[in-house]
C-alpha cells in the first residue's frame, strides 16, 4: 500500500509525450458533471491541467496567482475557478476560466478526462481537475495581469523526483490532513495544487485495465 508520504513510481516509459498522452486517454473519462453546488453541498470549481510537449518531454503549466487577488494571492495553481451559471460542464468550466486568464483558445484544447475532485476545507470547494493537451504546444498566451502573476512550466517526469516532494500534518478542525508539497527550482506547489499534482501522478503509476 502505497504511504501518504510517498510519490507514486512514475514509469519511465511515460517520460515521452505520447505516451503520456495515450495512458491517460486509456485511463480517464469526461463525465459530463459530478458536482452540483447545491444548498448544503461544496461550491463547484474546475481548472485545467494544460499537457503539452516541450522539446520531446511533456509538461504541465501552472501560474502564479497574482498577489492583487484576494484568496490564494502569489500562489502556484492551475488556471480555473468556480462554475459560473451559465457552464454546462466543469469541463466547460475549466476551459473558459482558462481563456479569461491566459487566452488560451478552448478550441486547442483536447479534453483527455478528468481527474479526482479534490476538496479545499477553507474555501469549500469541489474542484475537478480536467487533464487537457494542447498537441500544437502551448503557444502564444495573453496572461491576464489581475489574475496571472507568471506562467511556470514544469516538466511531468520533474514533478515524480522524490527529492522536490514532502508531506507534512496539519491539524484543522480536530483532524489531521496530509499537506503535500512540491518544490521544483524556486517554486513551491502545495495546496489544492499539490494534491491534484499527486493525484495525476497516481494516474501515471496505474496500469490500465
Amino acid at each position: 500500500m502505497l504511504l501518504p508520504d510517498q510519490l507514486p513510481p512514475f514509469a519511465e516509459e511515460l517520460a515521452t509525450t505520447e505516451r503520456l498522452v495515450a495512458h491517460l486517454r486509456r485511463l480517464l473519462t469526461c463525465p459530463e458533471d459530478n458536482a452540483t453546488g447545491g444548498v448544503g453541498q461544496p461550491r463547484s470549481a474546475a481548472v485545467l491541467l494544460p499537457l503539452y510537449d516541450r522539446g520531446g518531454v511533456p509538461h504541465l503549466l501552472f501560474t502564479r496567482r497574482a498577489t492583487t487577488l484576494r484568496a490564494h494571492r502569489g500562489e502556484i495553481a492551475f488556471p480555473g475557478g468556480a462554475r459560473d451559471p451559465r457552464d454546462r460542464t466543469l469541463c466547460e468550466t475549466a476551459l473558459r476560466e482558462s481563456y479569461e486568464e491566459l487566452g488560451l483558445e478552448p478550441l486547442r484544447v483536447q479534453l483527455l478526462g478528468t481527474l479526482t475532485p479534490v476538496f479545499t476545507v477553507v474555501s469549500n470547494f469541489l474542484i475537478t481537475p480536467v487533464v487537457g493537451f494542447l498537441a500544437e504546444g502551448l503557444g502564444p498566451l495573453r496572461p491576464n495581469p489581475a489574475e496571472v502573476a507568471a506562467i511556470i512550466e514544469v516538466p511531468v517526469p520533474a514533478l515524480a523526483d522524490p527529492t522536490i516532494f514532502h508531506v507534512e500534518y496539519w491539524k484543522r478542525s480536530g483532524i489531521i490532513r496530509p499537506v503535500y508539497f512540491f518544490d521544483y527550482r524556486s517554486s513551491r506547489i502545495w495546496g489544492a495544487t499539490a494534491r491534484i499534482v499527486y493525484n495525476l501522478l497516481q494516474c501515471l503509476a496505474t496500469s490500465p485495465a
